[in-house]
């Protein structure tokens, strides 16, 4: 239906107008009868519907109605999979339409900037590549019902210590290239129909309040054309929020804030045109929903529920296998850890799904007949050591031909509302762990967790499967990956440090409760451990798989990429082993230009292939001048230098296969201002400078190191001349005057002379 949403905007009052900037409560959208405006409800994800019948309910303290709990987003993300994300997405999609629901507040693509942050369960990653090409894959899937997303939390919201009142402080770089690069991916790729603010400040100003992050760069940058809500009881200042950007508040201000709006709008603070955009932003997506009818969509759970099984088999990360995996059904086995009963499959606070099923590890054994012994040993809900218990589990183990511990943290360990203290299981867990291993060589460890935890039993251990917050279906996901019915295939997507401290933001993290410094800068996860070449317990990318590939031929379609254009990375892979596999091949580039500040290697393209045994595909990947860029403050955008970059092929961060180089080609050059600190080396390194000052670089050479008299004495006159050439490339131009370079005034003229030819 076409409708003229300008017009409509003209009929309302400036009363009408200013309510529907707001909640009509916790969960719906004020309508204008009088106008044929409906009122349209939104609900909490990501993943999965939270629809509340209570409506006074954010933290999940009722029950919601009874839907299905798909894998969390630190699960998904392990799959490295973007057709699996569309695919949840559309399930999720579906759900909304069939239980009348607008947006489905998610999914939630904040930085895991440490593993003690409480919410990084719910976030993708430690890289904003793959956050941002995962969660926009999701988008697509839940808007292809013309059910709008809510992708959050805009932005920089990495902590849940002091969330909505402390202030992110970071560079502009380091906002732009790790906090704000995802919610770039999923606007420009995905077109989400909404966005989140965040609770907390941005360099000291609210997020829902910030011009800066809401009209210049959401907006007049990346082209945003949805509308943006507040998080629940986010707003700091309602009037200062509408003009930079902020169209709804959330939940309902119960008429509060909409006299400000008035008030505002009559005083004159406030232009009425900022609030008709506002409203008509706010239509435009409540329209794109109510006029699209979907009478097919149905809510199928029993359908999702095996949806979500089987999602999660791609999404568990084997970390470790000396050979126990996969286990035979035929053997003894013993299942050990309150988590076989009951496992943890998702996080807690505002995310929280009533599952309509939960399938655990040993409802799954059973089910496929398969005969264990289990030993409880530690409960699923508390760090609690039962000597009895204990004894019972090590003799289980004993008797056993395996020994499988279901391991992880439990609910009050992770949340919504609060951060870790520690990245440590409960120290019951690890103790049993080391007493099972101990009288038991094909010890496995599973893990349900959300964000990485201390493994001081590694080495113990005969194998580790990470499965993450794995929702409803994780039971038969862990079920069919241990005996080998599926092939585990997910990668991690953060790095799992041996310890806490080894973390780059441990001195900084969470800061005073007034602000917290982002000194770490762009070197966030698997940046800094390689920038310092620090051993980790398990790399970016890494997992493995019950066969093997062999990589091969890594080539580009061209030596030379201009900007503008593109370059294709072509790398065959063959299954090498005896059984059907999936393998992630990871793209990652390195700059080789020189150019300081910058990472050893960022992940700039992925692709998950499937292949028989013995079968060989080509896979494709390409990469731009955006793949190769930084973000230059001095030019105020996204900048490669022109030069040479490697093009690495590889299995995880830490396992490059392959490599190709290619030449950037480009006419753009950093702004570059000479002045009397400027040095030599500068300047010779710039093509605009260089002709003019070389000839001066040469005498001053002569000047400070002339030939040695012994020109057989090599050694003598390699130093001599090596000295010069540093001196020389760090020298500031004033120094020059003490070499007699320069006349009187003549320094001056010079640097006058290289601006004006900077400038042209």
């Amino acid at each position: 239906m076409e409708r003229n949403i300008n017009e409509l905007v003209a009929q309302m009052t400036l009363e009408e107008k200013a309510g529907l900037c707001s909640g009509a409560d916790f969960w719906h959208l004020k309508g204008v009868e009088r106008l044929g405006i409906p009122g349209v409800m939104v609900s909490d994800g990501p993943h999965g519907l939270r629809k509340q019948d209570q409506e006074a309910d954010h933290l999940g303290i009722n029950d919601s109605i009874k839907a299905v709990c798909f894998p969390a987003a630190c699960a998904t993300a392990a799959s490295f999979d973007e057709a699996l994300l569309e695919r949840m997405g559309r399930a999720l999609g579906e759900e909304c339409r069939a239980e009348d629901v607008s947006v489905l507040l998610g999914p939630a693509v904040n930085i895991k900037r440490s593993p003690l942050c409480g919410r990084n369960f719910e976030y993708f990653s430690e890289d904003p590549y793959l956050a941002g090409k995962l969660a926009a894959a999701q988008v697509r899937g839940v808007q292809s019902w013309d059910v709008g997303t809510s992708v959050k939390h805009y932005a920089a919201n990495n902590q849940e210590y002091r969330r909505m009142t402390c202030s992110s402080d970071m560079s502009e770089r380091t906002l732009r290239e790790i906090y704000l690069a995802p919610f770039e991916t999923i606007v420009k790729e995905a077109r989400p129909w909404t966005l989140m603010c965040s609770y907390n400040k941005i360099n000291g100003v609210f997020a829902s309040e910030n011009p800066h992050t809401l009209t210049e760069i959401l907006r007049d940058e990346w082209g945003f054309d949805g509308y943006v809500m507040s998080d629940w009881g986010a707003v700091n200042d309602r009037v200062k929020g509408l003009a930079a950007g902020l169209e709804l508040e959330m939940p309902s201000s119960n008429g509060v804030r909409d006299a400000q709006i008035v008030a505002a709008v009559r005083g004159g603070t406030l232009e009425e045109a900022v609030l008709d955009k506002a409203v008509a932003r706010i239509l435009n997506i409540v329209f794109r929903y109510a006029d699209v009818q979907h009478p097919e969509a149905k809510f199928d759970r029993a359908a999702h529920h095996a949806l979500a099984a089987e999602l999660e088999k791609e999404c568990a990360v084997l970390l470790q296998n000396k050979g126990a995996l996969p286990l035979a059904r035929a053997a003894k086995i013993a299942y050990i850890g309150g988590f076989a009963e009951k496992p943890r499959y998702q996080g807690g606070g505002s995310s929280h799904i009533n599952a309509s099923a939960v399938t655990s590890a040993l409802d799954a054994a059973r089910v496929n007949g398969t005969d264990v012994v289990y030993a409880e040993g530690f409960p699923a809900d508390r760090d609690e050591t039962d000597e009895a218990k204990f004894a019972a589990a090590v003799e289980a183990a004993r008797a056993a031909d395996a020994a499988i511990i279901f391991a992880g943290l439990p609910d009050s360990f992770e949340s919504e509302g609060y951060d870790r203290s520690h990245m440590r299981l409960p120290e019951c867990q690890d103790r049993l762990i080391a007493r099972v291993a101990a009288v038991q060589p094909n010890t496995v460890v599973v893990l349900h967790n959300g964000s990485p935890v201390e493994c001081p039993w590694a080495e113990s251990v005969n194998a580790v499967l990470e499965m993450y917050l794995g929702g409803q279906g994780v039971g038969a996901a862990a079920d069919a990956l241990l005996y080998g019915d599926a092939n585990p295939s997910g990668r991690l997507p953060e790095t799992f440090p041996y310890q806490l401290e080894d973390n780059p933001s441990h001195l900084n993290f969470p800061g005073d409760g007034k602000n917290v410094e982002y000194a770490e800068g762009v070197f966030v996860g698997y940046r800094y451990y390689d920038k310092k070449k620090m051993a980790v317990r398990w790399p970016f990318g890494h997992g493995l798989s019950y066969t093997t590939f062999e990589y091969s031929n890594v080539r580009v379609s061209a030596d030379v990429l201009n900007d503008g254009g593109t370059v294709t990375v072509y790398a065959d892979i063959k299954n090498t082993g005896d059984r059907a596999g999936r393998e992630v091949v990871q793209l990652y580039v390195a700059d080789r230009t020189g150019t300081a500040g910058r990472p050893e290697k960022e992940l700039k393209g992925f692709a998950k292939v499937a292949l028989e045994p013995g079968e060989t595909k080509t896979v494709e990947l390409s990469v731009d001048a955006r793949s190769l860029s930084w973000y230059s403050e001095a030019l105020g955008g996204w900048y490669a230098a022109p030069g040479r970059y490697e093009l690495l092929v590889g299995h995880s961060s830490r396992d490059i296969r392959g490599a190709a180089a290619v030449e950037f080609r480009t006419e753009k050059l950093l702004p570059f201002h000479v002045d009397e600190n400027t040095t030599v080396g500068e300047l010779l390194a710039d093509p605009r400078t260089a002709s003019s000052v070389r000839q001066m670089a040469r005498q001053f050479m002569d000047t400070i190191a002339p030939a040695a008299e012994d020109s057989a004495d090599a050694a003598k006159e390699a130093v001599s001349d090596e000295m010069a050439r540093q001196m020389m490339d760090n020298m500031p131009l004033r120094g020059l005057r003490s070499f007699g370079a320069f006349p009187e005034g003549a320094l001056e003229r010079m640097i006058a002379d290289l601006n004006a030819k900077m400038a042209q």
